[in-house]
């Protein structure tokens, strides 16, 4: 299945997409989709749905986050060897892990705001991953019996509050617009190999990144076993899971988002994202 929701913010219905790549209206099903709707006995009601009776939604509505209240948005920097590289940092021994505030959340379209004073706002296409069941201490081999399903984020990034701000990363990557997520949210069963996955990001037209998700050097299962040691996932907890190489950032000279920029991007079977940077907005 691919699930979304849709409408205005903070009124967004839930959906799902048809085989015609059409919105089917879910309201009359589940009331949203969200940690309630994300659990094993949740998402064996959804697939019992026949789409095709399901009412069509008409026009082009606007795609939220594919999830609703989300309770952790978790982070994994570093983790393709060849952005490590362009970052001038090592290779990892273990996952990198930082929190995104969710209150940077937002639909896969909506516009990116450069936070007051910044002037080097980045891109980074990653692959997310949306936990279905409670996660804890988990191994390896049973991780990803935990994941609900995978979706595209833009893990946007002030790179000068992340790196010359203190040893913190968070305040650079959890301003208000930094976490577009969506369109959807594509469930497992429709996904061959999460790990043989293209990645892309264009900036104005122009292809920036470019990756799989084979050159991740630590892949789903790993993160989500070991992510679990150390808190437990609740269902709805998304995970953003690095970057290929390709960002503003590891550019000669650095290059960095400005009022205007359109960033477009997109994940082999889990659709593509488009923002238009815009200025700070009290």
């Amino acid at each position: 299945m691919k699930l979304v929701r849709y409408g205005n913010p903070g009124k967004e219905k839930p959906g799902l997409i048809d085989a015609d790549g059409k919105i089917r209206d879910l309201s009359g099903v589940v009331p949203d989709i969200g940690p309630a709707q994300l659990g094993a006995a949740g998402m064996a009601k959804l697939r019992k749905v026949n789409p095709a009776k399901l009412p069509l939604v008409r026009g082009t509505p606007r795609y939220g986050c594919p999830v609703s209240h989300v309770p952790k948005f978790i982070a994994i920097g570093l983790n393709y060897a060849d952005h490590a590289a362009e970052s001038g940092a090592p290779i990892p021994k273990e996952p990198v892990v930082f929190m995104k505030a969710t209150s940077c959340i937002q639909g896969p379209n909506d516009n990116v705001m450069l936070p007051k004073g910044s002037t080097k706002t980045d891109w980074e296409v990653e692959l997310g991953v949306v936990i279905g069941t409670r996660a804890r201490y988990v191994s390896k081999k049973d991780a990803l019996a935990h994941v609900a399903g995978y979706c595209v984020i833009n893990d946007v990034s002030e790179r000068e509050f992340q790196l010359e701000r203190g040893p913190q990363w968070d305040k650079g990557k959890g301003c208000d617009t930094f976490g577009p997520i969506g369109p959807w949210l594509v469930t497992p069963d429709e996904i061959d190999n999460v790990q043989r996955l293209d990645m892309w990001l264009d900036l104005n037209g122009k292809r920036t990144q470019t990756g799989n998700t084979r050159t991740m050097i630590f892949g789903v299962a790993a993160i989500v076993n070991y992510v679990s040691q150390f808190m437990t996932l609740e269902p709805g907890d998304i995970i953003t899971t690095g970057t290929p190489p390709g960002v503003g950032l590891g550019m000669k000279p650095p290059m960095y988002l400005k009022k205007g920029d359109v960033m477009t991007l997109g994940i082999q079977g889990l659709g593509e994202q488009r923002q238009v940077v815009v200025p700070f907005k009290a």
